[in-house]
């Protein structure tokens, strides 16, 4: 739960401080530009509203690696995908994208300081404990706040330790840890395609590199 707190909030006053004049920028997310980003995040947090009074009787069927799947990387041809970029421009000014945002994004970090971690909840056809649940999102977080950050040089970096959890959340689904000598920011990016490994990193990588990019759905 402190995790999730740590990087909600890290993510949401990084949003609140981008200018407006930002938010046309490109995103981390290919095809995406910083409005889309948010957007996208304004439909994770109703999730986060929605699960947490989804509850569940029967027996937790995934963790918070489980929670993920690696997928194919993104085509830009998934409907919501697609969908997204429309609904962002449909907002008109960043202000009110924010404000959106930020309403949402209070009652969803609300919420999950006041749900029962012990809890089950069920989303996706699957059951997991409320504490699984928020500890499987600080992925979801830390990794759009480095999409966030990508072409803002001078906007903050996620918490170092959701960039620790993020890296080992990662390498479990992986199954297989990445280069020890790589930072963690550097292992997220170059684990999940958000930039290409030199030449020396490759090296360091090995028989990994052949299956990058990480993508998580």
């Amino acid at each position: 739960m402190d995790l999730f707190a740590r990087s909600w909030t890290a993510l949401r006053t990084a949003i609140a401080d981008t200018p407006d004049e930002e938010f046309d920028r490109p995103s981390g997310c290919a095809g995406w530009l910083v409005r889309d980003l948010v957007c996208h995040l304004v439909i994770g947090a109703q999730d986060i509203l929605i699960t947490l009074v989804t509850p569940a009787d029967a027996e937790p069927t995934v963790n918070a690696v489980g929670y993920w799947q690696l997928v194919e990387p993104p085509t830009g041809e998934d409907p919501l995908d697609a969908l997204i970029p429309r609904l962002a421009a449909a907002y008109g000014e960043p202000k009110w994208l924010k404000f959106h945002f930020d309403d949402v994004g209070s009652a969803a970090g609300r919420a999950a300081e006041l749900a029962d971690v012990t809890a089950r909840v069920s989303t996706r056809d699957e059951v997991l404990t409320v504490d699984d649940f928020l500890h499987a999102y600080v992925l979801e977080w830390t990794l759009h706040h480095l999409d966030l950050i990508a072409h803002l040089p001078s906007a903050p970096e996620p918490p170092a330790e959701t960039l620790t959890a993020t890296r080992d959340l990662l390498e479990r689904l992986a199954g297989t840890p990445f280069p020890a000598a790589f930072p963690d920011r550097d292992a997220l990016l170059i684990a999940t395609g958000r930039r290409m490994p030199t030449e020396a990193e490759r090296a360091e990588l090995g028989d990994l590199a052949k299956r990058l990019p990480l993508a998580v759905g």
